[in-house]
C-alpha cells in the first residue's frame, strides 16, 4: 500500500502483513461483537430520533406560518434547519448505509427510504455506499474526495484554475445537496464527450435528477410559503435559509472527515489484490473525527466518529461511540495516528489544506523564505539605524 502525500517518513513502514492481516481479524472481532448485540435499544433509539425530527419539522414548519412575525421567523428558521440537519445525517444517510435493515421495518429501510434532498437515494447510494467506501480515499477513483473538482494531493499535477479552489470550495458548499447530484451523476465523465451525453442510462439519471430538483423546489419554495399566507415570502426565505445552513453544516462534517492534515491518501496501484486488513488499514488512515459531546455526534450523523463509520459502515451509529475507544487502542498498538480534533481545529485544518493546495507545490516554500529574508532585512536596517 503506497502513501501518495509526500512525506519523509511512510506511517505504515514499521507494520509487516502479519500485522496487516491482524489488525483486520481484531477489527473482524469488533464488528461480530457488535452485530450479535443489536437489538431493541438499537431500535429504539432510531425510531426516537424519526420522532423528534418530524415533530421539530412540523413544529417549525407551523412557528413559519406566523414568519411575517421576526421572532417566528428565526425560532422556525432555527428549527427547520436542525430538523433538516437530523433528516440528512443522522436519519437518511445512516439508513441508506443500510444500518437498521436488520430490524426488517420496510419504514426504516434502505430500499424504501427517500431523503430531503435533491440527489435520489438510488443514485447516491451508488457514488456514496458503493464507490466512496470501496476506494476511500484513493485519488482517481474516490470523487468524494475533493468532490471531484478539486486538488487532493501534493502529487496531482498542478493548473493556474486550481487558484480558485477555495472559491468554488465556499460556492459548493453553500449549495452542496446539488454538488452532490451533480457527483451522483459524475457530470465531469458524462459531459466530457457526445457518447457519454448522449448515452440513454446518463440520460434517464439526470431526468431522475430533475424530477427529484422540481419536488424538493415545489415543496420548500412553492407549497410550504403559500400555506404561510401573509407570510409567504418570509417562509421562502426560511426555507432558502435553512437548506443552505443545512448545507454548510453537511460540507464541514464530510471536509473534517476526510480532509484535514493528517488524513492520508491513496494512489489506484495501492488497492491492487488489496486484503481484507489492507482495506481495513485504508480506511484508518483516510479518516478523521471530530470530538465533542453527545449533541454534536448526533447532529453529524455520528460522523464525528468518521473512522469508526469508514471501518463499520453498516453498524448502527449509535454504536460507534462504544466502539471508539477500542479502535483508538488498536491504533496505539500498532504505532498508527488516530486523527481527531474539535470542529473549529478540524474545519480550519480542512481548509488550510484547501487553500495550501490550490497554489503550486513549491509556493509556499518560496513565500516562507521571501518572509525570512525581508525579517532578516529589517532588523539589519535597525541595528545599522
Amino acid at each position: 500500500m503506497t502513501v501518495l502525500q509526500k512525506k519523509a517518513d511512510n506511517p505504515i513502514a514499521h507494520l509487516s502483513a502479519d500485522d496487516i492481516e491482524e489488525i483486520g481479524r481484531r477489527l473482524d472481532a469488533i464488528r461480530a461483537e457488535v452485530i450479535a448485540a443489536r437489538g431493541a435499544s438499537d431500535a429504539a433509539y432510531i425510531r426516537k430520533v424519526i420522532s423528534v425530527q418530524r415533530k421539530l419539522e412540523l413544529g417549525s414548519r407551523a412557528v413559519l406560518l406566523a414568519s411575517l412575525f421576526p421572532p417566528a421567523w428565526i425560532v422556525g428558521t432555527a428549527g427547520l434547519s436542525v430538523a433538516k440537519i437530523l433528516e440528512n445525517m443522522e436519519i437518511g444517510h445512516n439508513v441508506m448505509h443500510g444500518q437498521w435493515d436488520w430490524m426488517r421495518d420496510p419504514k426504516i429501510h434502505s430500499t424504501q427510504w427517500e431523503w430531503d434532498h435533491v440527489s435520489p437515494s438510488e443514485q447516491w447510494k451508488h457514488s456514496h455506499n458503493e464507490l466512496h467506501h470501496t476506494y476511500t480515499n484513493v485519488v482517481g477513483k474516490d470523487n468524494d474526495l475533493g468532490y471531484g473538482i478539486m486538488r487532493v494531493d501534493e502529487d496531482q499535477k498542478w493548473y493556474p484554475a486550481y487558484l480558485a479552489q477555495p472559491l468554488w470550495n465556499f460556492v459548493n458548499a453553500c449549495f452542496f445537496e446539488y454538488g452532490i447530484a451533480a457527483y451522483d451523476l459524475e457530470l465531469g465523465k458524462n459531459l466530457a464527450t457526445k457518447q457519454r451525453r448522449q448515452d440513454p442510462a446518463f440520460k434517464a439519471r439526470t431526468k431522475e435528477v430533475f424530477k427529484k430538483i422540481r419536488g424538493q423546489m415545489k415543496k420548500d419554495y412553492v407549497v410550504h410559503p403559500l400555506l404561510s399566507g401573509p407570510s409567504a415570502l418570509h417562509t421562502l426565505a426560511a426555507n432558502f435559509t435553512a437548506n443552505v445552513v443545512r448545507n454548510l453544516w453537511s460540507h464541514s462534517v464530510i471536509m473534517c472527515g476526510h480532509f484535514p492534515e493528517g488524513v492520508e491518501t491513496f494512489e489506484k496501484k495501492s488497492i491492487e489484490g488489496e486484503t481484507r486488513g489492507e482495506w481495513y488499514l485504508r480506511q484508518m488512515l483516510g479518516s478523521a473525527n471530530i470530538s465533542g459531546g453527545r449533541a454534536m455526534h448526533i447532529m453529524t450523523g455520528n460522523l464525528s466518529y468518521q473512522i469508526e463509520h469508514h471501518l463499520f459502515p453498516d453498524l448502527p451509529s449509535n454504536r460507534y461511540q462504544e466502539i471508539a475507544p477500542k479502535v483508538q487502542q488498536l491504533f496505539r498498538d500498532y504505532n498508527l495516528k488516530y486523527t481527531t480534533g474539535p470542529l473549529p481545529k478540524q474545519v480550519a485544518s480542512a481548509w488550510s489544506k484547501v487553500i495550501r493546495l490550490s497554489l503550486p507545490n513549491d509556493f509556499a516554500a518560496k513565500l516562507g523564505a521571501a518572509a525570512r529574508l525581508n525579517l532578516r532585512r529589517g532588523a539589519g536596517a535597525e541595528l545599522t539605524a
